[in-house]
């Protein structure tokens, strides 16, 4: 057992194909699990073996799917590290994690304390020049012959994906073969991705969401992947239309953006799936794009910690507003603050274990057992499940707002200020009170050359909400701030404050 098997396979059927697509750049399966293995004997001859960490500090390049690649065939341990960190945050996850080897760029080296990390043995650059450093192409040259990719056992770890770390350092979550390969395989079934499939990517390749239910699964199908390096919707729309893209997968604030944007409807007309994930997505929104582009846009749920699928709004029957049922293998309950499952239409934390469910977080087994209570990986979120066993989620545990001791959930609020004409992106969070205990608050970005003022958002809510759940300020800013992978971060608009 191995990841990699998957590339393997398609390289022997369909040597031709193409795997890749990016920047003028078409490279195909063959050449792709050549390369991988060249690369891999490589790591091998320079020390690395089963278990060992190899480090992915790099942007959205056809170098990251290499270097995954070659170090699942070598049995090493691949640490993903965010592209858009800085030194401190890069040294925490590289020392955390021990990785021996890092592979980045030119122009991210300096993001590296090498001097400061001390299991770091090879740097080696997949794009730019930089003086006395490993290049890419050395090793590809000196990867002779081509190493066997290792045979892993189900519950070996293979990749490390470290958390957001929106409260404390972030956790190292450790997924195994069986992980990834069993969440692949169920990610194929739910949304059909096939090898006529062009799938779009444009989320971050260090993200559990691209790695595996974009990229993993786009090459167990034996699809090709159209890779950029970020989210430029000009580009990223004339690359879709261009290259006949069918899946294009996205999350909530990118569609937002792209309905704000009025993309005209030729420009998505290959596009036969539409999928979104990572975040909530506000029903509004979904409800809207459907109307102007026609497929419903598909969700699925699940964290890092499951691979990271664990539900998913299927084909069959799609509703509105929730993220699906479990998908097959996964079961999904929700809990009370006591561990017990609550009755139907009942609110409480979403929890569910099945074969996606994480090994550990890597070094930190009170966590792991805090996280795993049970058998059963404890989300954070809380939600409701229907009669029909559909999951609906209601928000964060930590995002809820308790004002004068009634739960306030943003979503909830959200949902209904998207309604509100003039309004492109919100985020609605509670901020502490002398009086309340806490106080909600809302950030508003408004669609271009609309006008609307605080106080009118304020009145509106109040004809529509409970008064408790009516925003007391009211902000009009021009951008929300934003993770790597299109979140809003509320915390950082908590700290504004």
């Amino acid at each position: 057992m191995n990841i990699a098997n998957h590339v393997e396979r398609i390289a022997r059927q369909a040597p031709g194909r193409k795997a890749i697509v990016f920047e003028g750049q078409h490279i195909s399966y063959a050449a792709l699990d050549a390369c991988a293995s060249a690369l891999a004997r490589s790591l091998r001859t320079n020390g690395v073996r089963r278990g060992d960490r190899v480090a992915l500090f790099l942007p959205n390049i056809p170098a990251f799917m290499l270097a995954y690649l070659a170090g699942q065939k070598a049995g090493a341990i691949v640490v993903s590290v965010n592209s858009i960190f800085k030194s401190e945050e890069v040294k925490y996850i590289l020392n955390d994690s021990g990785a021996e080897v890092v592979f980045t760029t030119a122009e991210l080296l300096s993001n590296i304390p090498r001097e400061q990390c001390p299991a770091i043995r090879k740097t080696v650059i997949c794009e730019g020049q930089a003086a006395n450093e490993i290049l890419l192409g050395d090793w590809l040259s000196a990867g002779r012959p081509p190493l066997k990719t290792e045979d892993m056992a189900a519950g070996d770890a293979a990749v490390l994906l470290y958390s957001s770390g929106t409260t404390g350092f972030p956790k190292g979550v450790t997924l195994t073969h069986d992980n990834v390969i069993t969440n692949v395989r169920a990610a194929v079934n739910c949304s059909s991705h096939n090898s006529k499939d062009r799938l779009a990517i444009f989320l971050p390749l260090f993200h559990v969401f691209a790695q595996n239910y974009i990229m993993n699964a786009g090459f167990e199908a034996g699809a090709t992947l159209v890779l950029f390096r970020r989210f430029v919707p000009d580009a990223v729309l004339d690359a879709i239309e261009r290259e006949r893209v069918t899946m294009f997968f996205a999350v909530p604030t990118i569609y937002i953006a792209l309905l704000g944007a009025n993309v005209p409807k030729e420009k998505l007309a290959s596009v036969r799936y539409f999928f979104s994930a990572a975040a909530t997505m506000p029903q509004e929104i979904s409800r809207r794009w459907t109307e102007l582009y026609g497929p419903p846009v598909h969700e699925g749920y699940g964290l890092t910690e499951c691979s990271p699928c664990a539900a998913y709004n299927h084909v069959s029957k799609h509703k509105f507003g929730s993220v699906g049922t479990a998908i097959e293998d996964f079961e999904v309950k929700i809990f009370d603050e006591n561990d017990r499952e609550l009755p139907r239409g009942e609110w409480g934390e979403i929890v569910m274990r099945g074969p996606g469910v994480m090994k550990e977080y890597w070094g930190k087994p009170e966590e792991t057992a805090q996280a795993l209570r049970g058998g059963w990986l404890h989300s954070g979120d809380i939600g409701r499940m229907d009669d029909e066993d559909y999951v609906f989620i209601v928000d964060r545990v930590k995002d809820m707002i308790n004002v004068s001791g009634f739960k306030v959930w943003p979503a909830e609020v959200e949902n209904y200020l998207y309604q509100i004409p003039q309004i492109k992106e919100v985020a609605v969070y509670g901020v502490p009170d002398e009086l309340k205990g806490e106080r909600v608050c809302a950030a508003v970005v408004l669609k271009d050359g609309a006008q609307l003022d605080p106080e009118t958002v304020i009145d509106w809510c109040r004809e529509k909400l409970a008064a408790y759940k009516t925003p007391a300020r009211v902000d009009i800013v021009k951008e929300l701030p934003k993770s790597a992978t299109g979140k809003i971060l509320k915390r950082m608009l908590r700290q504004q404050q």
